[in-house]
């Protein structure tokens, strides 16, 4: 871990210790969901709430501020989420990465693995000019092939990959080790299931 990520997280834990609303008890886990064995976190709960979707924005714009994006990526569908908001505290645009078929213009895509199957996100072929610094979100990070797949559509139009921001990591899944040798930041983690 860098100074630089330590100094982000000991700032972030000072944030929180000033505010009595803590994000991570916005989250509710959801044991055996998709399936038996899985505890989901669901961010529904910070979502619906206003003073923790603004700490939410206002905790992952600090923690990524000095990677100073010109855009920020984001999956369908979560990563539409809070992703939209953290490019405009950074006064950056916001990029969307659909499913094949979901984009009205000439698009490249990218097929990928999860972990119970595979997948494919499709870019605007013009949404990225090269030279282009980009944030990569989205909401959680596990194994890291959502991320990985947006790294790599973002290196296929010659944009630079400046970082990877999420508001939750299951630091108990490989997700980090994936993203390599981008770096992975996360507002929230969780180390084991």
């Amino acid at each position: 871990m860098t100074t630089g990520n330590v100094d982000r997280r000991s700032e972030l834990a000072r944030i929180e210790a000033r505010d009595p609303l803590s994000l991570a008890g916005l989250i509710r886990s959801i044991p055996d969901f998709p399936k038996p064995g899985i505890v989901f976190r669901d961010i529904t709960p910070l979502l619906a709430d206003p003073t923790g979707l603004g700490k939410a924005v206002d905790a992952l714009t600090h923690l990524t501020r000095d990677l100073r994006p010109d855009v920020v990526i984001g999956a369908e569908a979560r990563g539409f989420l809070l992703g939209p908001a953290l490019a405009r505290e950074h006064g950056s645009g916001f990029v969307l990465a659909r499913k094949p078929g979901s984009l009205p213009h000439r698009t490249i895509s990218h097929e990928y693995a999860l972990e119970y199957a595979a997948s494919v996100l499709e870019v605007h072929e013009d949404a990225i000019v090269p030279g282009m610094r980009v944030l990569v979100h989205d909401d959680l990070l596990a194994t890291g092939g959502t991320a990985k797949a947006l790294c790599t559509l973002v290196e296929q139009l010659g944009g630079e990959v400046v970082g990877c921001a999420f508001l939750i990591e299951l630091a108990f899944l490989p997700g980090r080790a994936a993203l390599a040798p981008h770096e992975a930041r996360a507002l929230i983690t969780y180390h084991e299931e």
